[in-house]
């Protein structure tokens, strides 16, 4: 017997994002993509989202020719300093003694692309978290703990970063997780895929 092959493609490894990408109730498979996650130079934040949300999208696309094909990317900001995955504890650290006190702007990019038209539809969906003041103790109990070293911004909201926030702000909650569920939804009905 021949299995056939998910019509959805998640073009990610994150764990979180399978997660995300499960409630929605569609059978979907996973493939790594291959991107560079570079800024280019004087790249705006917003573009830098969804460049790498499109661009994940497409590397997995010459492999899967009749998939819609998820990608995303999240590009945390503060002030006019651009936070992506820390990658590791001294640089995550030093990331959230950056936000302590201060608003970081969540820029999530989710795109859909169907590989049979090479039909694109992105969205980018903002969130702002207002972070606590938070002291260096604080900031190595969390590190050690979550160990957030491949989150935008060191923050993991959904585990025990959410004690390090004070306020949230955003239309779709999911987007500070890393894949919103409420735009993606959106745009898988615009390609025709039944939504509850």
């Amino acid at each position: 017997m021949i299995e056939l092959q998910p019509v959805l493609m998640l073009a990610s490894t994150s764990t979180p994002r399978r997660e995300l990408i499960a409630r929605l109730g569609l059978p979907f498979g996973v493939q790594a993509p291959q991107a560079d996650e570079t800024a280019q130079p004087g790249e705006a934040p917003a573009k830098l989202a969804v460049r790498l949300a499109q661009a994940k999208a497409w590397s997995v696309a010459q492999a899967l020719p009749a998939h819609l094909i998820v990608g995303s990317d999240q590009v945390a900001v503060v002030g006019e300093q651009v936070l992506g995955k820390p990658g590791n504890h001294a640089a995550a650290a030093a990331q959230l003694a950056l936000a302590s006190g201060r608003v970081v702007h969540f820029l999530t990019a989710v795109c859909l692309l169907n590989s049979a038209t090479g039909q694109a539809r992105t969205r980018l969906v903002p969130f702002e978290v207002q972070m606590r003041v938070l002291s260096d103790r604080q900031i190595e109990r969390y590190l050690a703990r979550e160990q957030p070293f491949d989150c935008a911004g060191a923050l993991r909201s959904e585990g025990l970063g959410i004690v390090l926030c004070q306020r949230m702000t955003g239309d779709d909650p999911t987007a500070l997780l890393g894949l919103p569920l409420i735009a993606l939804s959106e745009l898988l009905s615009e390609e025709g895929i039944a939504m509850p």
